[in-house]
């Protein structure tokens, strides 16, 4: 996906312009509340479940969720790198695009984009699943629900920024009470950890593999602590408010975890919450008796409630970013609210579409791999930037460099891997697609002559 010397310096010149008519107003607090509500969703709540099954003693339970932290601080040790060293809003598209050039950019951006609206198409979908389940209406009703969830964030959103964050630090903090009232409830009505329902874990090879996929699983539910960078070109100081809020958003994160999964451990014995699809409902059960399902239900809609919100966020600025590439030009517009209204209202419209078809579930796999992907594309750009161009400025360097940016790209490259063995025919939908995107990156690129929008 390289490009020739030209084209990538003219890269570097369009990504180092300010954002296009963005507001530079948001600060730490607001990326926090992206990173919480970006990362923590039902994954915590399904997760437990399969590594409890997979390692099933205490300390390896538990160890499994410090080494995820630990692989995250990691990764956004890297990532902080690059989105200092180019505070713009749009995600991966605007590092891709100057390590590698403008496809490379194209192709993770395009890609994010899908898989992100799909994210939200299906937080929106569980919401309506459970509001109909609670309330007692038809299923018929779940993907009304769902939409009017999409429409009412993308009509909050279409005011401004300032009421979007407003909206994001408001349903993060929501949703981090919803997690504290659960794990207060556990410590206090938990009988304690005891020492029997565990067995022994695997060993050899069978343990080593056992290890990998528990790993894969709790790396997959640390996800999102990336979520600061969509929004880069907005924060008053980013140089200083993106690492404080990668480093604390996963310091929070892994701190919820860790609680929760101490907090399961005192309501279940590990075999009890081994294997189970949603160890939260068997836990409140235990606790809340007939009305835990009911309570699981409301934290996870409260829960979604931030996610969709953030998702929609970073949908319109992946949008907007590649209007200001040149691709899709009309959707630079920014309201005097500082929100690229066209760039919200196009990825709100694909959420719904995907809400009424019923394809979400098509997109999410077929750009699976690219999600994968993308982790490997941003660890390598580090490498390639530092070499390239060793004179830029960094306000934030990556600690251990090139130690710890080579350890995550090993990693990263093997889940990789494993992504395509374990879901092969996908990853092979993803190449086409890959394939596929070159016509279409030929098709919607600036013709030649035309300049990158400027500022």
């Amino acid at each position: 996906m390289t490009e020739p010397r030209a084209a990538r310096e003219e890269s570097a010149r369009a990504t180092a312009r300010p954002s296009l008519g963005l507001l530079a107003v948001l600060g730490v607090v607001f990326g926090l509340s992206v990173t919480v509500g970006n990362t923590i969703g039902s994954g915590i709540l399904r997760t437990p479940g399969l590594v409890a099954q997979l390692l099933p003693t205490a300390w390896l339970f538990i160890g499994v969720w410090i080494l995820g932290a630990l692989y995250a601080a990691l990764g956004a040790n890297a990532l902080a790198e690059l989105a200092t060293m180019m505070p713009e809003s749009g995600g991966y598209t605007v590092y891709l695009r100057r390590s590698m050039g403008p496809y490379a950019g194209f192709v993770i951006g395009w890609s994010d984009w899908l898989s992100t609206c799909s994210s939200a198409a299906l937080a929106a979908l569980v919401i309506g699943e459970y509001v109909t389940i609670l309330a007692g209406f038809s299923k018929s009703f779940t993907s009304t629900i769902a939409s009017a969830v999409i429409l009412a964030f993308a009509l909050i959103q279409w005011r401004g920024v300032k009421t979007g964050s407003f909206t994001q630090n408001l349903t993060a903090f929501l949703k981090t009470l919803a997690f504290a009232v659960l794990i207060g409830a556990c410590f206090v009505l938990g009988r304690g950890i005891g020492a029997g329902g565990a067995t022994k874990p695997p060993t050899g090879f069978a343990f080593l593999a056992a290890f990998v996929l528990a790993m894969q699983a709790v790396i997959f539910t640390y996800d999102g602590y990336n979520g600061i960078v969509y929004f880069s070109g907005e924060l008053r100081n980013p140089a200083r408010d993106i690492p404080r809020s990668m480093f604390g958003g996963v310091l929070s994160v892994a701190i919820i975890y860790l609680l929760v999964n101490v907090g399961f451990l005192y309501v279940l014995p590990l075999d009890k919450m081994a294997g189970q699809p949603l160890v939260a409902a068997t836990a409140a059960k235990e606790i809340f008796g007939a009305k835990g399902d009911a309570v699981i239900r409301i934290l996870t809609i409260v829960s979604l409630l931030s996610a969709v919100n953030a998702y929609q966020l970073m949908t319109s600025r992946v949008l907007h970013r590649l209007s200001v590439f040149g691709f899709l030009p009309a959707a630079d517009y920014v309201n005097r609210g500082g929100t690229p209204v066209i760039a919200l209202f196009l990825s709100a419209a694909v959420c719904l579409a995907m809400v009424i078809t019923g394809t979400l579930e098509i997109v999410l796999a077929v750009t699976a791999f690219f999600f994968v992907a993308q982790y490997a594309l941003i660890f390598l750009s580090v490498f390639i930037l530092r070499r390239r161009e060793p004179a830029a400025p960094r306000p934030f360097r990556a600690f251990g460099h090139p130690w710890t940016t080579g350890l995550v790209l090993i990693l990263s490259l093997g889940f990789l891997v494993g992504a395509f063995f374990a879901d092969t025919r996908n990853s092979i939908y993803s190449l086409i697609m890959l394939a596929l995107s070159w016509p279409l990156y030929q098709l919607l690129r600036p013709k030649a002559g035309r300049p990158v929008p400027a500022a």
